[in-house]
């Protein structure tokens, strides 16, 4: 995404009609639904699944107090961690880099340089904080603005579902 590109993404539209059961979640939307509540106690307001730039979907993106972003990639087994070939590209759209994972993950394969959460379905802890390394204010000022529309959508979407 170039710093000025104002084109909008499409909005995100709920899984399930209002007034419906919503399936079951997977395992790692189970994970972030936990990371968001612990996120939220710590005052950082949260989106999943945003699209930073076409290619990337990082799993728990967080927009802190002081205007800071983090991203938390969500993985519930190894198999689930060995199949993201695209998380080294999520380090440029973030202030700070966080694997979330259940408490029985085998924390040897996660890489050094990004924080560690263990996360279930109702909170999560971080055991390790991630380095910090700020965004450029230009990315910084087109993600935020992304972040924030982002949010309206979604809320428009769920005041009236209607495409």
């Amino acid at each position: 995404m170039d710093e000025t590109d104002d084109k909008a993404p499409v909005p995100h539209r709920p899984a399930a009609a209002i007034g419906q059961q919503s399936p079951v979640p997977a395992p790692g939307q189970r994970l972030a639904r936990g990371v968001c509540r612990m996120l939220r106690s710590l005052d950082f307001a949260t989106l999943d699944e945003v699209v930073p730039r076409p290619g990337l979907r990082v799993d728990v993106m967080a927009l802190g107090p002081k205007g800071e972003i983090w991203v938390v990639e969500c993985k519930s087994s190894r198999a689930d961690y060995t199949a993201d070939r695209k998380w080294q590209g999520y380090l440029d759209w973030c202030d700070r880099f966080f694997w979330a994972v259940p408490a029985d993950f085998p924390m040897d394969l996660l890489p050094d340089g990004a924080g560690r959460i263990v996360a279930d379905d109702f909170g999560a802890e971080i055991l390790r904080m991630a380095p910090d390394t700020r965004l450029a204010p230009a990315r910084r000022r087109a993600l935020t603005l992304r972040f924030a529309r982002m949010a309206a959508w979604r809320h428009m979407g769920l005041r009236d579902p209607r495409p």
